[in-house]
Formats: C-alpha cells, sequence, structure tokens
C-alpha cells in the first residue's frame, strides 16, 4: 500500500511543478477527496448507500469536490484544486487530470429510465479549468478538453477540444507525442485563429497605427497642394 502512494504521489509532483515534497501533496485537496471517495465506493459496491454518502458529503465538505459513490475511478487521477463534480455513472481511467471547477455531469435520459448518462474519461486525458462535459459520452485517450469547453459530443483520442460547444482543433504530432500538457491548452499551441484574442488585438493595433500613419501623411501634404498661387501679369 505504501508502494501505491508513494507512485500516486510521485505522479502528481510530475505534473504539479508547486509542490517541494510527497508531504506537500497529502494536503491537497484533491488527495483528500479521492481517499474519502475509495471509502465511498467500496461502500457503494457492498450496498451501504447511506454510509457512502455519508463518507461523499464529508468529503465535500472539506475539500469541495464533490464525487458521487457510484462514480468508477482508475489509478493516480489527480484533481487541481476544488469545486469538481463527478457524477454517478462517471468513469475515469489512469493518469487523467481535472483541473478547478469542473463538471462531469449527466443528462436527462430520453426515455426516463436511469442508467449511463455521465462522460468516460479514457487515460491520460487533461480536463482544462472550467469545463463542462455531458452527458453519456466518452473522452478518447489523450484528449485534451479547454478551459471553458463544453463537450457534449464523443472525443475522438488525441484531439484537443476548444470553444462553446467544443470543437475539435488539429494538434502537431510532436505536441501529441507529448506525455503531458499542464491546463490541456497552453498558449502559442495550434489551436483555432478565433480564438487567439492576443493575435487579433495585436493586428487590429497594427492597423490602427498604419491608419494614423497615412492620416498624418496626407495633413503634411494637404498644405502645399493648397498654398496660395502666384498670379501672372500680363
Amino acid at each position: 500500500m505504501f508502494a501505491k502512494l508513494t507512485a500516486y504521489l510521485d505522479s502528481i509532483v510530475a505534473r504539479d511543478p508547486a509542490p517541494r515534497s510527497r508531504w506537500e501533496v497529502l494536503l491537497y485537496p484533491g488527495v483528500l477527496a479521492l481517499g474519502l471517495h475509495r471509502v465511498a465506493h467500496w461502500l457503494f459496491e457492498a450496498q451501504l448507500f447511506f454510509l457512502a454518502r455519508f463518507v461523499n458529503h464529508l468529503g465535500r465538505f472539506l475539500t469541495a469536490i464533490d464525487i458521487h459513490p457510484g462514480a468508477k475511478i482508475g489509478r493516480h487521477l489527480f484533481i487541481d484544486h476544488g469545486f469538481t463534480v463527478i457524477g454517478e455513472t462517471a468513469e475515469i481511467g489512469d493518469n487523467v487530470t481535472i483541473y478547478q471547477c469542473v463538471t462531469l455531469g449527466g443528462t436527462n435520459p430520453t426515455n426516463g429510465v436511469g442508467g449511463k448518462r455521465h462522460p468516460t474519461l479514457c487515460d491520460d486525458v487533461i480536463v482544462g479549468s472550467g469545463a463542462q462535459i455531458l452527458g453519456p459520452i466518452t473522452v478518447g485517450q489523450r484528449a485534451r478538453v479547454g478551459a471553458n469547453a463544453v463537450v457534449t459530443e464523443d472525443v475522438p483520442d488525441g484531439a484537443t477540444m476548444v470553444g462553446l460547444k467544443a470543437r475539435s482543433t488539429l494538434v502537431a504530432a510532436e505536441t501529441w507525442q507529448r506525455d503531458f500538457i499542464p491546463y490541456g491548452t497552453p498558449c502559442r499551441e495550434p489551436c483555432e485563429p478565433a480564438g487567439r484574442v492576443e493575435d487579433l488585438e495585436a493586428a487590429i493595433a497594427a492597423l490602427r497605427a498604419e491608419v494614423e500613419a497615412l492620416k498624418s501623411e496626407r495633413s503634411v501634404a494637404k498644405p502645399e497642394l493648397s498654398g496660395p498661387r502666384k498670379r501672372s501679369r500680363s
């Protein structure tokens, strides 16, 4: 058990530059929330639903992370900061990273019968802060979901999803092969041009400078053209 705990803490240190030691990682709310979820899930599987819910509420009170006891979670999940919600039928693979304010939410089944209604995250998925992944969809292996994206359809392996409603963007092979990308969508990565606010602001500033330069040229040339003319004596 100690070896598994050490491996888990080391996996977090590898993805987060903030901690100086494993002891510091033990204080992370995501680590405590996941530990309590393991207990709640064991009680849930034993059909001790009230006790499972009690542990779930305790974890939510202490960490601001709400993981339903029925959710199935693999190895080395890293929840960075709190205010995350993971639904009952959600399934999470190994080495998944979830940032703050993420919802793995359900959708109302069309037939009114409960069942699989929350998303499945495959191995090595990264979910940016504020993202909402809704419904019984599958987020493929090594996919990235950008901050504040709303995902309601299946995500292919290795895709990067951005926007509202989220759309897939092309990612270079060397980027896809990287083991880990902090926050899922770092700056200066090949995303959609419409999402590059800084580039658009720079282009607008350049256009304004050109317009001002043209105005100043015209204001200098105008007096020369409209200057007084000498009258010719006949």
